[in-house]
């Protein structure tokens, strides 16, 4: 018996340390070296000024642009902290806020159904923009 929980408890940190740490680290330095702009998040940069993602959305103001999804990630579209609102489909938080956003979609383009999409954020938060215009 002891002997069996010594091996199952060498097995745990052998396993901890190779799976746990350096097969991570193994994978991030991979990934610097050879897909450098994509392990770091394709990140747009304005006269040396990080402006942006190429691959995560950003909110838009002007009508010129596309929407983009809702964001549930930190204070709107920060990568730093992704994750879901972990609000349910009965929460009325977010039944206001879909319902006020279906509203002021409805009311650019009266003619056009509004995209599920379009009014719900994803899983991550962190979703790229939509295709509808404003």
């Amino acid at each position: 018996m002891k002997k069996h929980l010594i091996t199952a408890l060498l097995m745990t940190i052998a396993t901890t340390i190779l799976l746990g740490v350096l097969y991570p680290l193994l994978i991030t330095v991979v990934a610097q070296v050879v897909f450098k702009d994509k392990a770091n998040g394709q990140l747009v940069t304005r006269n040396g000024e990080v402006v942006g993602s190429r691959i995560i959305a950003q909110p838009f103001t002007s009508a010129k642009y596309f929407h983009p999804r809702p964001s549930a990630a930190g204070n709107g579209y920060d990568a730093a902290n992704s994750g879901g609102t972990n609000l349910g489909p009965t929460n009325q938080k977010l039944i206001d806020r879909i319902q006020a956003d279906a509203k002021t979609l409805h009311e650019e383009n009266p003619s056009q159904p509004v995209p599920v999409d379009l009014i719900t954020t994803s899983a991550s938060g962190l979703s790229g923009n939509y295709s509808g215009r404003r």
